[in-house]
């Protein structure tokens, strides 16, 4: 393990190098070439594609190989409800519709609300299942098609799921649960068994259709470990081993190392917060990559490689050309950071904006969005 970065499912610290990472981890790095395969099915190319945002993965190649075959993947993504949605969670999800309806394939979205409360000693069944709820609204809100997306429940549809995880569970030694996440004899047996569920909608519709289908599995870096243990087994089973495309971490509000944290108000822009508490949070705590004074600044320029505002723009302002001029403008000193702090503020709060409206108008429609058999 690096000792100037920690990437774990548990905890990001540091100023993560990607390219260690990579390495690190035993990805590749999604180059120029791949990039033009996919732009060969999807015309174009999402911004967080050609921005490095989605940066590098694990059999790509193979789906497309697939795809070109006509054997469709489905696509593989989830929440384990215990909090708020803050828009670092977002970013996944913003990329998986793009994916969705650029390739025009089924969404499996699992929540497993058993998680946290087997993880979380202060969390509660009941606790987990209004944070689903809450959730779930913030997915919908993305613009998800309900005609070919589905939500699996794993207390809801345990029925359909504990078949398949006892047999991925029989092909998992409690040694392999230990090297991969720390588990100690302290771990409840529910914590150890849980990997089992989580690898089971990643072959669920090959069960259900009664023949392979390739799976995408669209998540951030550090939720790579769980599905190492996943991609072992699965082919065991006689499935395919799911593909995976990894993003970058949207850096917390204080600074550009480590990761966005519900639990750490101050780092966060949550999907419900108002225009005030988003104008107050960065005005307060985004942490700036300009010059201690307005003089120094205009002579020197910022840096907008630390500059959190920048960095966040370049997640939530899908204008290159726009994206070009607050660069230059900011390196050249031309821009300040409170000028540039305000068309964050700006941009995020019209995002936001549309998605409140969109969330409330998901109320109406969750139930569409739950797999029924």
């Amino acid at each position: 393990m690096n000792k100037d970065f920690t990437v774990t499912p548990w905890e990001i610290s540091g100023k993560v190098d990607y390219d260690k990472l990579i390495k690190q981890f035993g990805t590749q790095k999604i180059d120029t070439s791949l990039l033009n395969r996919i732009k060969k099915h999807t015309k174009e190319l999402h911004p967080y594609l050609t921005r490095n945002i989605f940066f590098c993965h694990r059999d790509l190649n193979w789906l497309l190989d697939e795809y070109e075959k006509n054997n469709k993947f489905f696509l593989y993504t989830g929440r384990a409800p215990s909090g708020k949605i803050h828009i670092g969670h977002l970013v996944p999800w913003i990329f998986t519709r793009w994916l969705q309806e650029k390739f025009k394939v089924d969404l499996w979205f699992q929540f497993p609300d058993e998680e946290k409360f087997l993880f979380k000693d202060d969390l509660t069944l009941e606790d987990t299942n209004k944070y689903l709820y809450e959730n779930a609204l913030d997915v919908i809100a993305l613009g998800f098609n309900p005609k070919n997306t589905k939500f699996l429940i794993d207390t809801v549809h345990a029925n359909l799921m504990y078949k398949e995880a006892v047999k991925v569970a029989k092909k998992i030694t409690f040694s392999t649960t230990k090297a991969s996440f720390g588990f100690t004899n302290e771990t409840n047996i529910g914590a150890i068994f849980y990997t089992s569920m989580q690898a089971v909608p990643a072959f669920l519709p090959s069960v259900l259709k009664g023949k392979n289908i390739p799976c995408l599995i669209p998540l951030g870096v550090d939720q790579d470990p769980h599905f190492r243990i996943s991609r072992d087994v699965i082919p065991k089973l006689g499935y395919y081993k799911p593909a995976i495309i990894h993003c970058k971490f949207l850096p917390p509000l204080t600074g550009p190392e480590g990761k966005m944290s519900s639990s750490i108000e101050e780092s966060a822009i949550f999907t419900i917060d108002s225009p005030e508490i988003v104008e107050k949070k960065i005005k307060k705590y985004a942490f700036s990559g300009g010059q201690p004074t307005i003089e120094e600044h205009r002579k020197k320029g910022g840096n907008p490689d630390i500059d959190v505002s920048y960095q966040w723009l370049r997640y939530f302002e899908y204008d290159d050309k726009k994206l070009k001029n607050i660069y230059n403008d900011y390196t050249s000193g031309k821009l300040l950071t409170s000028e540039l702090k305000q068309i964050l503020i700006e941009k995020l709060n019209k995002f936001l904006k549309n998605h409140q409206k969109s969330r409330e108008k998901a109320k109406k429609s969750v139930d569409k969005f739950i797999y029924t058999p």
